[in-house]
């Protein structure tokens, strides 16, 4: 653990190598903004557990000056997005300063430091490049999280892979791991090099952790572009090539982080499989390995909750669970002007708005959707939240659509500002906790475990973590998937069906009619998430199996 500013932190010796966890977003808490969705709450889990576990871990991230957005509505409700200038009185300036080139410009480098005790999460270092030695150019490179200016993002990523690896040179901190929490910072794997001119140094002391099977989420980018911007630390085009996965000139970033780390490891055994088959080269596969997300349980779990389940009383539980909705329901009175009931079935669909992960399943067949809403014998609420990327129109459009549905439907509504703390109050106030991404898309999906141990079941398609921990109708409800191999819209419109199929004939009849079986079925699965899907399980993983 880094001690720079925090001498009495006392670090345990099953845990004493020294790591850099290197991250683009972290959701450490509501107050501070640098996160845009599951990764950031992945990497805000992972310093907590470092912390109570006392490992000799070490954050890097971005100071984000405007965060990644504020969510906000137009005057007809439908979504907007603000770019609200942050500021920080609990941050402490280290005094640290200094200089990185990107894009043949010396770009000046400001470091804060959030102290462990402030959040209890392991020492974070954040770098800024808003500081009077840079122009407005250099200042905007750490305006905006993932920036839907290209070279704007790539300069960020840049920023986050030199900057980390001259830090630590800065703190005399050479003995240490560097952890790619996903591959933005991938630049710091030349920079090594450079310094090495060792390929099996460099993979000595850098590990890489994969978080999506999505193109989208797996650069790539042509080689003049990066080297131009100094992504290459000014090693000879010829040998970067040599030393990297380079296809017509494209850098693979995924591949090449892969190639340089000692350790691979993908977020679910799902996900690993997936990687594998897309990374194959010349028949064979690189070695993978597979250490599942979780979420803290300290952080996450509704203690009186737990508490109901664990002295068998299902209706303190159910009394609980009723004051947690009103809760919820509050927030969607405010917001939508709607008046839910505790004693109604509240389904929730909430995270990051992605085509993949389906927001608008429900819509595949309207008709039979009418009829779930319409139906007094086992009625239903409800409640999708997420935030879009913000250039993301089709996923906005998608936002939109539904806003423009709920104001036609009592019983339905969509929130804006899915953050922590909301994320918290929908977990809590859920009774269903949809995730119904295309299957094989989702890597490991995390909502969904953070949601059980609020007392939230899951009904679920098998994707990322979900198929781990899921016994259909013993402490969740799998959908059945379809193939595939199938065209999009063929999987959509049959794992809608599946959907309803599930939801009419099994979720909702349970519900109303056997509520001390539905109550067995949280018991099972407040049981079964914990500790299994405990980050404090996860950071363990990764001390023996990735950082050894």
């Amino acid at each position: 653990m880094d001690t720079h500013f925090n001498p009495a932190f006392e670090i345990d010796q099953k845990y004493e190598k020294a790591v850099v966890y290197i991250c683009m977003e972290y959701g450490i808490d509501q107050a501070l903004k640098i996160y845009a969705g599951g990764l950031g709450f992945l990497a805000g889990s992972f310093l907590r557990s470092a912390y109570a576990l006392k490992q000799n871990i070490t954050g890097v991230g971005i100071l984000w000056k405007y965060g990644y957005y504020d969510q906000i509505r137009k005057q007809d409700q439908s979504m907007d997005v603000l770019f609200e200038e942050k500021n920080y009185s609990f941050l402490i300036d280290t005094g640290i300063k200094f200089s990185v080139t990107i894009d043949k410009k010396e770009v000046w480098v400001k470091v804060w430091f959030l102290d462990p005790v402030i959040f209890s999460t392991a020492p974070l270092y954040l770098l800024s490049t808003e500081v009077d030695e840079n122009d407005y150019g250099s200042k905007t490179i750490t305006h905006k999280l993932y920036d839907s200016n290209p070279l704007t993002s790539l300069s960020a990523s840049i920023l986050l892979g030199l900057g980390a690896l001259k830090l630590m040179e800065i703190l005399k901190k050479e003995h240490v791991i560097f952890h790619l929490n996903e591959s933005h910072a991938l630049s710091i794997a030349y920079a090594m090099f450079k310094k090495y001119k060792n390929l099996d140094v460099v993979k000595s002391k850098l590990v890489y952790t994969n978080h999506t099977p999505e193109e989208s989420g797996n650069r790539k980018t042509e080689i003049s572009l990066l080297d131009k911007m100094g992504f290459f630390s000014e090693i000879p085009i010829a040998e970067v090539i040599s030393i990297s996965y380079v296809k017509d000139n494209i850098l693979d970033h995924t591949k090449t982080a892969i190639g340089f780390s000692g350790r691979t490891n993908c977020v679910s055994l799902l996900h690993k499989h997936t990687v594998e088959k897309q990374l194959q080269i010349n028949g064979s596969s690189f070695p993978i390995l597979s250490v599942t997300n979780a979420q803290q349980a300290t952080y996450w779990s509704d203690v009186q909750l737990y508490d109901a389940v664990n002295k068998n009383s299902s209706n303190l539980f159910f009394e609980i669970k009723k004051e947690r909705k009103k809760i919820l329901f509050e927030i969607v009175a405010d917001q939508c002007g709607k008046i839910f009931k505790e004693d109604v079935c509240t389904i929730v669909f909430a995270k990051r708005f992605a085509g993949y992960k389906r927001p608008d399943i429900f819509f595949h067949d309207t008709e039979r959707f009418a009829k779930l809403l319409a139906s007094k014998k086992y009625p239903v609420q409800l409640i999708w939240a997420g935030k879009p990327y913000p250039m993301d129109y089709a996923a906005i459009g998608v936002f939109d659509k539904i806003v423009n549905f709920c104001k036609y439907n009592d019983n339905c509504a969509i929130l804006v500002g899915y953050e922590l703390n909301l994320s918290k109050i929908l977990k809590r106030g859920a009774d269903i906790w949809l995730n119904t991404p295309r299957l094989t898309h989702e890597a490991s999906g995390t909502s969904g475990i953070s949601a059980a141990m609020n007392g939230a079941l899951n009904v679920a398609l098998p994707d990322g973590w979900f198929p781990e921990f899921a016994k259909d109708k013993t402490n969740s409800f799998i959908i059945p998937p379809c193939d595939t191999a199938l065209p999009e819209h063929l999987q959509d419109d049959i794992d809608a069906a599946s959907l309803m199929r599930v939801l009419e004939t099994e979720a909702l009849p349970l519900y109303y009619e056997f509520p001390e079986r539905w109550f067995q079925l949280l018991q099972q699965s407040m049981s079964d998430i914990i500790p299994a899907f405990d980050s404090n399980r996860m950071t363990k993983s990764y001390y023996e199996q990735i950082y050894v």
